[in-house]
């Protein structure tokens, strides 16, 4: 981390946020993302607690960084968590999928909310929403964001192998779908395949997306149109 850099503009869970390695990064938001949010939503709902510099807690700041340059950063060369030659992800056993070919589903949620259900059960249909439109239907039903803790690690690296979960309030509709206020989350397993220096190789996820979209679309059925007005939210557009 920076220590040039002032605690407001430090993320004490992701890196390459901020600081001069970043100053030339291409945001898809124009700036980088402000976490402040989802960070104390973390640190108020987490389950676990891990010990400074130890391999939980260093997984754990790898997925989040990870994550955040898969949703924030534009150009594939400025990830530098991943090590880019033939590197891929998967989801649930599916194909492995490198950098462009999730890009081309539309990236973000969209390439984890991938499924073989007949379209009338999807709930939600990857195949229908863009990068935008799909990362604005989750940040407006998840205000406060959509938080990750690493609750166990089986295996350290070469290949980690640990358990996650996310978890966020409906405060915001989705898909048509009043919101709730009430806590959904999702647990699933993840294989991260890392080098000698933690920059990820390939990327497996398993968990199963009908638990998180049961509770997004328990909610009564709005008017056509209502989910509109809350994606006009500055705030909402920034968040994520």
């Amino acid at each position: 981390m920076d220590s040039s850099l002032t605690d407001q503009q430090q993320d004490k869970y992701r890196s390459y946020l901020h600081g001069e390695g970043e100053k030339n990064t291409n945001w898809k938001l124009g700036a980088p993302s402000n976490y402040d949010t989802v960070n104390k939503l973390f640190e108020e709902g987490r389950t676990k607690i891990w010990p400074p510099a130890s391999l939980e807690e260093k997984v754990q700041n790898l997925v989040k960084t990870w994550e955040m340059e898969m949703f924030n950063k534009i150009s594939f060369p400025e990830y530098k968590s991943v090590k880019l030659q033939n590197f891929t992800v998967s989801v649930n056993g599916r194909k492995p999928l490198s950098l462009e070919e999730s890009r081309k589903l539309g990236g973000g949620y969209n390439s984890f909310m991938q499924t073989t259900l007949p379209e009338n059960l999807r709930g939600y249909n990857p195949a229908q929403e863009t990068e935008h439109s799909s990362h604005l239907a989750f940040t407006t039903a998840f205000p406060r964001g959509f938080a990750l803790e690493v609750i166990q690690v089986y295996s350290g690296p070469p290949s980690i192998v640990y358990k996650f979960r996310h978890w966020g309030y409906m405060e915001g509709p989705f898909k048509g779908h009043a919101p709730t206020g009430e806590l959904v989350q999702l647990y699933g397993i993840s294989i991260f395949e890392v080098d000698d220096e933690m920059k990820i190789l390939k990327v497996e996820f398993f968990f199963d997306r009908g638990e998180l979209l049961g509770g997004l679309i328990k909610g009564e059925k709005l008017a056509s149109g209502t989910d509109q007005a809350a994606l006009s939210c500055p705030f909402l557009r920034n968040t994520g």
